[in-house]
């Protein structure tokens, strides 16, 4: 079944079924007993860390997770639910049918139905803070982060972007739009650097080598979107906007507003 994806999707290259907790459950023929252990470690970790960002597309109660999209100069790499605890994940060339690759992976899903759940792990939300003193995560929660303007100019200016961050090469956050406090950048900064690294490993699955050119990494949910963009010098952009905003302008105006270096005037130091 999970052969059906490069059968009918002409520049479809690859498919591999995993489990939540990165095991291997199927695949497509021409990938290595460690191609698809590699593959399934790194989608595991990037599905995780995708929803620790929901959040930062928003307040909704409607939070659900929909896919993970990693795009290459060199090809696509893709990843949406297969039931409960399971995953599938497709890697494509640049100009794949992206309509055509997205139905034969959900009629894909549809056929596997409950063959490959597995029973989550549930894990608090505050688990990784636990044994910390509640009142230094009171003093932490409030804390601003350095405001950069052409951040926040770039986020007024398209309608639904809410949030952008500049993480230094090290994944710590250089500043953000207004409104972004030093909880959800420290948080938001600790995922996207796991996706970034998660992201460059899916290289090779996608038909490239692990140096070969990364673009772009894009979260879907329900009520909007987190994207991850390079910034030049390792750095990297991290934003949010709600699901009807033109993330594509909005990456643009990003794009065309980031500074040569982080340290730029218009960044309000007051603010550190």
């Amino acid at each position: 079944m999970v052969q059906d994806i490069v059968t009918n999707v002409p520049k479809a290259r690859h498919a591999v079924v995993l489990s939540a907790d990165g095991i291997p459950r199927g695949s497509t023929d021409g990938l290595t007993r460690n191609d698809v252990g590699t593959v399934s470690a790194a989608m595991a970790g990037m599905q995780s860390l995708s929803r620790a960002t929901a959040h930062f597309a928003g307040s909704s109660p409607e939070r659900e997770w929909i896919q993970t999209v990693i795009e290459f100069q060199h090809g696509w790499v893709f990843l949406i639910g297969a039931g409960q605890g399971a995953y599938l994940a497709a890697a494509a060339e640049p100009d794949v049918d992206m309509e055509q690759l997205s139905f034969r992976m959900n009629r894909l899903v549809a056929r596997l139905g409950n063959n490959l759940t597995a029973p989550p792990r549930v894990i608090p939300a505050d688990a990784d803070r636990a044994g910390e003193d509640p009142q230094a995560q009171r003093a932490e929660t409030g804390r601003s982060v350095a405001v950069l303007d052409q951040l926040d100019r770039a986020v007024a200016s398209v309608p639904g972007a809410l949030h952008a961050l500049l993480l230094g090469a090290d994944g710590l956050p250089r500043g953000a739009s207004a409104g972004v406090d030093r909880d959800l950048a420290d948080t938001i900064s600790a995922a996207m650097t796991g996706i970034h690294a998660y992201s460059r490993a899916t290289a090779p699955f996608a038909g490239g080598e692990l140096d070969d050119e990364w673009s772009q990494t894009v979260i879907e949910f329900q009520h909007g979107w987190v994207f991850l963009i390079a910034a030049g010098e390792g750095a990297f952009l991290a934003a949010a906007a709600e699901h009807d905003c033109d993330i594509e302008e909005f990456a643009a105006r990003l794009s065309d507003a980031m500074p040569a270096s982080p340290g730029v005037p218009g960044e309000r130091a007051s603010d550190a």
